[in-house]
């Protein structure tokens, strides 16, 4: 079903219903009634003056005594079977107490911890930890970007640093950009560090988040690990901030109130002195524009430690493949071969002897669902979301069709909305089809889904990934959360399904994320001594993302991509806020742009007269390449500028002094997004 809010709006008008907005309840203190000894009795004299023949009390004050001097009274009375009387008893002789004691809810206590041995460093992370430490000592050092290749050890570098800090008295804050990887993090980092490390995430209950929360405000614990909330840990004298695959889109907050953990992290580091470690071997092009320019030192990482080598990458043109597909030779191979231009011949190979090895394999595709659209042969209508300008993604376990934007969801239909045939194809390429796909071309392996739609209950990531860690899956099939930051020894073929699914996406960081994404999967492969190979099946094997992929050389697509970025501008260059108008009318959005551009223009005329030499530009407005989004048309313009301050001036002219017109218009200021859609 769509939004019920216009309804819900149009009932509040008439008078029918009220609305009020009412907080959540706030979370509480958990307790537990425990039974305290107060008295100890040290000889057997000293029990049988309190006890004479007091059989169940002597019983009782000794089960407390062996439990550690203190007991949940419902586990003394139910579980154990001492009454109310024999505590009381007890009470009364001066012996025990009964009190509430604060209850921590820690969602990892007891969870299996990573290895707490201590390995030495190499020459290159030595060299880099000198660095950090010695930078602990500087009053306002800069942030570092620690550039490593995938498997080089970035994370031990954290965990010596953060030793460090904390032997000086100091706290810290550890970033990851997913959720998924928290588990794996805090197991790292708590078999070194044990309870000095609390964890804030949104995936915690409130009650979880509230008691981190607390013991971190507190000095209990002295290192908070999360995604990107953590970065607002309650903790004074900050050593240490590391922002982990600090590339990562993820770490921009897409709603009110927006922000980006990574710049917010060399922020909070300046306020407090700290040490900034920005750590990726795919860096931002931000990131790397600034350490080119100074205003970052650079580390760099630049093999694999341990000695191990990165994985061999190699292309398979999908082009070529489809050709071969049509030929009638090539249909007969493909059918005795299990091959298809899904999963190539060259591909399923490659899976047969990994799974014939007992090793394990990684296949990535960066498409939920099913099928990506539902057509009518007929007509050729495709089945749009009524709320947003997007087509429906089929989810064939439901059997419905789904905006992963807005949630709209209806069941599939059979036949066409518009002509009512009943010629209906499902196109496009999902997860859920490359499963099905792979669990036919190989039965007897065993195969684990990774995406959105497997992952929404609590520690459902963590329950794959362990699954995977025993040993107990074979293929490992996912979007982009299997790419980063897990280390699995056994993985020695990594195949992505498609590379080209985000190239063509209409935003400038489009070859960026397919590079960042292509390079960081690639690096799962081969994380041990049994080596590791990379297929990936691409339609544009010339792109120059997907060449520098194959060669793991980033330095050679930064500056392919630098010089694309320079006609016409685009950060880091330059900066830009991105301004969307939104309203349920389309044409209410658009008036409001128009205006909202002339009111900007007519700025810019004042300031070329004033002789300004700061660049500021506008651009646009146009429609939003997704134009309806959760039942509001968008239209936007963009402004860029080489000066922050001058945006941040317009910026908030824009929302102190622009006046809308009347009606449902929404004014969205998006600065230095990640995305343009």
């Amino acid at each position: 079903m769509g939004s019920i809010w216009p309804e819900v709006r149009s009932l509040v008008a008439s008078g029918h219903i009220t609305h009020e907005t009412v907080s959540p309840p706030s979370p509480s203190v958990k307790t537990r009634r425990v039974v305290r000894i107060v008295r100890s009795l040290e000889n057997l004299l000293e029990r049988d003056q309190a006890f004479g023949r007091g059989g169940r009390q002597r019983e009782a004050f000794g089960f407390i005594e062996a439990a550690g001097n203190s007991v949940e009274l419902a586990r003394l009375t139910k579980e154990e079977g001492f009454s109310r009387g024999v505590v009381t008893a007890l009470t009364k002789k001066g012996l025990v107490e009964v009190v509430d004691e604060e209850e921590i809810r820690d969602p990892f206590a007891g969870a299996p911890q990573g290895q707490s041995r201590r390995h030495t460093p190499t020459a290159a992370q030595q060299t880099a930890l000198d660095a950090l430490i010695e930078a602990l000592d500087e009053r306002d050092p800069k942030p570092f970007l620690l550039q490593g290749v995938t498997g080089s050890g970035k994370t031990l570098v954290y965990i010596e640093l953060l030793r460090e800090a904390l032997k000086r008295g100091q706290t810290a804050i550890v970033l990851v950009p997913e959720i998924a990887l928290t588990p794996q993090t805090v197991s790292r980092f708590r078999a070194h560090f044990g309870d000095e490390v609390a964890v804030l995430h949104s995936g915690l209950s409130s009650g979880e988040r509230y008691d981190a929360w607390r013991m971190l405000r507190r000095g209990e614990r002295r290192i908070a690990v999360g995604a990107r909330s953590a970065l607002f840990a309650p903790i004074e004298n900050i050593g240490v901030i590391v922002v982990d695959e600090e590339h990562d889109s993820s770490y921009k907050q897409s709603e009110a109130p927006r922000y980006h953990a990574r710049d917010l992290a060399v922020m909070r580091a300046r306020a407090h002195g700290a040490v900034c470690v920005l750590g990726s071997a795919t860096p931002s092009l931000e990131t790397w524009h600034n350490s080119s320019v100074g205003k970052f030192s650079r580390i760099v990482l630049p093999e694999r430690a341990g000695g191990g080598r990165l994985p061999l990458v190699q292309v398979i043109d999908l082009r070529a493949e489809r050709k071969k597909e049509k030929s009638e030779y090539g249909a007969k191979v493909r059918k005795l071969a299990r091959g298809s231009a899904v999963l190539t011949e060259d591909l399923v190979e490659a899976i047969d002897l990994r799974i014939a090895r007992s090793e394990q394999v990684i296949l990535l595709l960066n498409r939920r669902g099913y099928s990506s659209f539902v057509q009518c042969r007929e007509c050729g209508e495709v089945e749009q979301c009524e709320n947003c300008s997007v087509s429906l993604t089929y989810h064939r376990v439901t059997q419905r069709i789904v905006c992963h934007h807005c949630r709209f969801e209806a069941v599939a239909p059979s036949r066409c909305t518009r002509c009512g045939s009943t010629d209906i194809s499902f196109r496009g390429l999902g997860t859920e089809q490359v499963e099905q796909i792979t669990a036919e071309a190989f039965p007897e392996a065993r195969i684990a889904r990774m995406d959105v739609d497997t992952t929404s209950g609590k520690w459902a990531h963590q329950r794959i990934l362990e699954r995977v860690g025993r040993g107990e899956i074979d293929i490992l099939l996912g979007t982009q959360m299997i790419a980063k930051g897990l280390d699995f020894p056994r993985v020695t073929l990594v195949g992505v399904v498609n590379a080209d699914t985000g190239m063509h996406l209409p935003d400038f960081r489009a070859s960026e994320r397919t590079f960042q994404l292509l390079s960081q999967v690639a690096g799962r492969a081969g994380r041990s001594e049994l080596g590791g190979e990379v297929l990936i099946q691409t339609s544009l094997p010339e792109h120059y993302a997907i060449r520098a992929a194959v060669s793991h050389d980033f330095e050679s697509f930064a500056e392919h991509e630098l010089r694309e970025r320079k006609s016409p501008l685009y950060p880091p260059h330059l900066r830009i806020i991105n301004v969307v108008f939104s309203s349920p009318d389309q044409r209410l959005a658009l008036q409001a742009s128009e205006e909202a551009a002339k009111w900007v223009c007519k700025g810019l005329e004042r300031r070329e007269r004033a002789g300004a030499t700061d660049q500021l530009e506008l651009v646009g407005p146009a429609p939003a390449p997704i134009e309806k989004l959760h039942g509001r048309w968008r239209w936007h313009f963009f402004l860029r500028s080489d000066s922050p301050r001058v945006l941040g001036t317009v910026a908030r002219a824009l929302v102190e002094r622009l006046r809308l017109p009347a009606g449902d218009i929404r004014l969205t200021l998006d600065r230095d997004p990640v995305a343009l859609l």
